[in-house]
């Protein structure tokens, strides 16, 4: 269960990165490397400080084909259809729901204190967005803009430690988790809900 969410949530980023690409009017190779770059930079951050080694992208040939499938799939899906409305955004909120609670799991598994298991578990998966958007010329990325994004990430990570800790089963902690930040980041966008912009003090 968890490793075909884990393979859907890659998958998602892969596509979301190719979508990017499309929007910033860019070649097919930086479509491929913005898969890639959406896909994996999360996960490699985590495990960069969690000193773990090797990386989990280096041995996995079955990750790498998807990722390069996905992005293959999804420019030939674009050569003949418009892209969506909104098609990014609801692509990425999967990708955001599904690593983020694949990025507390292995935060768990290291046996790191439960407010590192919350700031990794973000940091895993908004870490590919930002790289996206770098790499697309925004500024300031999604991230850093007033959007529902890293919050939700922070509840579904949140929810996860919560239903761990008090010994709920793994599927349905990763279940309800994942729809928790999906739902969030569907509200967000279908809603245009905002966090509130850091003022200046008038005087």
């Amino acid at each position: 269960m968890l490793h075909a969410l884990y393979l859907l949530g890659i998958a998602a980023f892969a596509a979301s990165g190719v979508l990017a690409a499309h929007r910033a009017n860019m070649d097919p190779f930086g479509g491929l490397v913005l898969a890639f770059a959406a896909s994996i930079s999360g996960g490699t951050l985590r495990d960069l400080i969690l000193d773990r080694h090797p990386l989990y992208w280096t041995h996995d040939w079955l990750l790498l084909v998807l990722i390069a499938s996905v992005a293959v799939a999804t420019m030939l899906y674009l050569r003949r259809w418009e892209l969506p409305h909104r098609a990014l955004m609801v692509v990425d909120a999967v990708g955001l729901a599904v690593v983020t609670v694949i990025g507390a799991r292995a935060a768990i598994d290291a046996h790191v204190t439960p407010v590192a298991v919350l700031i990794l578990a973000v940091l895993t998966g908004v870490t590919g967005e930002v790289v996206r958007d770098v790499l697309c010329g925004e500024f300031p990325p999604l991230l850093l803009r007033e959007e529902v994004y890293a919050t939700a990430a922070l509840a579904g990570a949140v929810c996860y430690l919560g239903l761990h800790s008090v010994g709920t089963s793994d599927t349905v902690s990763t279940v309800v988790s994942a729809v928790l930040v999906f739902g969030l980041r569907m509200a967000a966008i279908f809603r245009d809900l905002h966090l509130p912009r850091l003022q200046r003090v008038a005087g």
